[in-house]
């Protein structure tokens, strides 16, 4: 096990990172000059313009399982869709001010100094409060979930993506696990998964403890959130402040049509609530073990699905080196699934590579004049641009052909030129 002291996090592995942040605060980061440029993301491949709207969720029946203090569970939610006369609309911040000072402070980027990076200077590609295009009838719903202590903004490249290919993607924070979560009036919430971690002292009955109540508390929240997707498809209004909802989103959603992905324990949440939720159609698993293990190739601990198997479609793309033959959970739940389902590995890719990462942090590297290796050991050896593209086009594929009926542009018979850092893994 590598110590707080090294400048490797504890646990960069495609399951939880909980001991990152512990790391983090140990190390004093190297002196660098402050990025002058904001940082871009890629512009989505697809036809439409792209609204978003943020929700605040507020579960009245149940108190907050990680804050005793608060009576009730609460989360914030944005809303990703196909939008129409996007332009006159302002261009919504990848993260608000509050988001971004958290994440700087806690994210498991190696390397990347603190305090040298303004986070919350990139701007999306989704114009906020633009209304909806419904011209093609009800839109088919994918949720997103983040890693264990990242904000759900860090996948804003792949829900813009997936929206201006005609989906509505919801992206989920969940509270006291994100690095911090903004509430409306400007109310920051910051992670207590450090504090949660130190106290467990190593123990190892004590962290796969943590492990297993960290998934209940985020799958409790998902299921949440899908009863909030009901609640918009049949025309309410479900924010706890009932703001004004963009023209049109309210009935706006296919109930029927849904679909879920996350990267690492966001990856796990997706197939896991697949397991135990039935209105999710169709799930993808970016780089997530599916086992209360510290290490991806460690046997044990399986995950209810991996055990029991899915007989709806799963896709599963994992970092070099990562799939079914050599992750055990994903061994178990590919050879106990009848549905159908699919393997891709990233060649070159690493853990990050399925997140914002893989476009902002060469970025970094650039205007902060960071060695190359920085940047391999976060986002590894692929070309940003085509795994990037990569990653969209297959996600799109997917959702597709499991929530539109179409064909996945053939892209899941075998081994595609188009995208040659895809490995088709059989």
């Amino acid at each position: 096990m590598t110590t707080p002291t090294t400048r490797r996090p504890l646990w960069r592995r495609a399951g939880l990172l909980l001991g990152a942040a512990l790391a983090a605060t140990a190390l004093t980061a190297p002196a660098a000059t402050a990025a002058p440029n904001p940082l871009t993301l890629p512009a989505p491949t697809g036809t439409h313009q792209v609204g978003t709207v943020s929700l605040h969720l507020v579960v009245p029946a149940r108190r907050d399982p990680w804050n005793a203090s608060r009576p009730h569970r609460e989360l914030m939610v944005s809303v990703r869709y196909p939008a129409r006369d996007a332009d006159r609309y302002p261009l919504a911040p990848q993260m608000l001010p509050g988001e971004a000072a958290g994440f700087d402070a806690l994210n498991n980027f190696e390397g990347i100094p603190k305090g040298q990076v303004d986070w919350a200077a990139t701007r999306s590609h989704a114009h906020e409060g633009a209304p909806v295009d419904r011209r093609g009838g009800r839109l088919p719903v994918v949720l997103y979930e983040p890693g264990t202590l990242d904000p759900r903004s860090l996948g804003t490249t792949l829900a813009d993506d997936l929206a201006s290919h005609g989906f509505v993607v919801v992206t989920v924070d969940h509270t006291y696990d994100a690095s911090a979560v903004q509430f409306p009036g400007g109310g920051v919430e910051r992670s207590v998964l450090p504090q949660e971690f130190a106290a467990t002292k190593g123990e190892p009955a004590a962290i796969i403890a943590l492990l297993k109540k960290v998934m209940a508390v985020n799958i409790a929240d998902t299921r949440f959130v899908l009863d909030q997707v009901d609640a918009l498809a049949a025309g309410r209004d479900p924010d706890a402040e009932h703001r004004a909802l963009p023209r049109s989103l309210a009935g706006a959603l296919d109930p029927h049509r849904i679909g879920m992905f996350g990267q690492s324990s966001g990856g796990m949440a997706a197939l896991e609530t697949m397991h135990e939720d039935p209105r999710i159609t169709a799930g993808a698993d970016l780089d997530g073990v599916l086992a209360y293990e510290q290490d991806d190739h460690t046997p044990g601990n399986p995950f209810p699905v991996a055990t029991a198997g899915l007989k709806r479609p799963f896709l599963l793309m994992g970092k070099d080196g990562n799939d079914h033959h050599t992750v055990p959970s994903w061994g178990r739940l590919w050879h106990n699934s009848p549905g159908w389902h699919r393997d891709l590995t990233l060649r070159g890719g690493e853990h990050a590579s399925f997140t914002d990462a893989e476009s902002l942090l060469p970025q970094v590297a650039d205007e902060l004049g960071l060695p190359t290796s920085t940047v391999r050991k976060n986002i590894g050896t692929a070309d940003p641009g085509q795994a990037v593209a990569a990653e969209r086009a297959y996600l799109t594929a997917f959702f597709d052909e499991w929530l539109r009926g179409g064909s996945g542009g053939g892209l899941f018979n075998g081994p595609s030129p188009r995208f040659p850092v895809i490995d088709y893994v059989r």
